[in-house]
């Protein structure tokens, strides 16, 4: 039997750093998902986590494990298909450093990621963005932070990650331009709207002098996390929905900023796909598709270049109907 500790450790703490160069988003998640599944493993073999080997990590073992997820955790399909894949990441890399294991490394990875819906994307229409972006109070440190954070991230599309993973020399010359580093260690330098670079600018004047050099900080003076983005994030929606009524029962995420960047994207680029993919920094513009099918300009103009075809007129005599019969008989009268 072959202790699952030491590989695992490892694995995340060497071979996915420094041979795979995977960001530290990626480990963090991949971590997450085997403290879920060795928790889930232990409790089920009656074994402390670092007495639990690799064999006994059965097939069937992870497959409960994944509808656990799903029944407990109330985790969607989508997030149960991301730690079956962190889980077949790691038993990939246990087919070169642990050759006893190959049978039961194939047999993980033959798992069939679990198909989902497709739902279309949630974004924002420009009033409700406004709102949001209009929320902050620029009286305060924080205010000011705040909304050129939220202008940053939409006028450039980012990612959370991307958001709070920016550096102050990420700014380019007379802050111009932002360079991202994106999902797949993809590059992107984009350009920033005047407005984006006057909030820019008069963030950096009051950013507190600190040895992090994160763009954007948290009140404890460290880079702003996924957490303190999505709390000051939240903190203004909840005040746009005064004003904006449309945002009540909305979920915004700092997700949808983005979406919403993508959509007006699409519709001042003709729908361009392309366009956009490369504004957005995806991998492939099929990944972009998911905004098109959302978007109802294109839609509409399928609609306006076609023809429709015409429908014969409907005829009310001889209908064996009480009411018009009784207007037939009126109308004899």
């Amino acid at each position: 039997m072959t202790d699952l500790a030491p590989h695992v450790t490892v694995f995340l703490c060497e071979h996915l750093p420094r041979d795979r160069r995977a960001s530290r988003h990626t480990i963090a998640s991949y971590a997450f998902s085997f403290k879920l599944l060795v928790g889930f493993a232990a409790e089920k073999l009656g074994k402390r986590p670092c007495r639990i080997a690799i064999e006994q990590l059965s097939v069937q073992l992870i497959l409960d494990f994944l509808d656990s997820l799903e029944r407990e955790r109330n985790n969607s399909a989508r997030t149960r298909n991301l730690r079956l894949v962190a889980i077949k990441s790691f038993f990939r890399y246990l087919e070169f450093k642990v050759p006893q294991c190959l049978e039961l490394a194939q047999r993980v990875d033959a798992i069939p990621i679990k198909r989902f819906d497709q739902v279309l994307v949630d974004y924002l229409e420009l009033d409700e963005l406004q709102a949001i972006l209009d929320a902050p109070d620029t009286k305060t440190t924080t205010g000011v932070r705040d909304r050129a954070m939220l202008y940053l991230t939409y006028s450039a599309g980012l990612r959370v990650s991307e958001a709070i993973g920016l550096k102050c020399q990420d700014l380019g010359h007379n802050l111009e331009t932002v360079h991202v580093m994106g999902k797949g260690r993809r590059q992107r330098i984009l350009p920033l709207w005047k407005i984006t670079q006057s909030l820019l600018r008069d963030w950096l004047e009051i950013r507190p002098d600190d040895t992090h050099d994160h763009l954007f900080l948290n009140a404890r003076g460290k880079g702003m996390s996924r957490h303190g983005f999505a709390h000051r994030l939240a903190l203004h929606v909840a005040v746009a929905r005064q004003s904006i009524p449309s945002l009540v029962g909305k979920r915004v995420s700092p997700h949808v900023i983005r979406h919403s960047c993508a959509m007006h994207a699409l519709e001042v680029t003709n729908s361009s796909v392309h366009k956009v993919s490369l504004w957005l920094g995806h991998s492939s513009a099929k990944t972009t598709e998911i905004y098109v099918r959302g978007d109802p300009s294109t839609r509409l103009e399928i609609l306006a270049g076609m023809v429709p075809p015409n429908i014969r007129k409907g005829d009310f005599r001889n209908v064996p109907d009480e009411l018009m019969a009784m207007l037939d008989e009126l109308k004899k009268a």
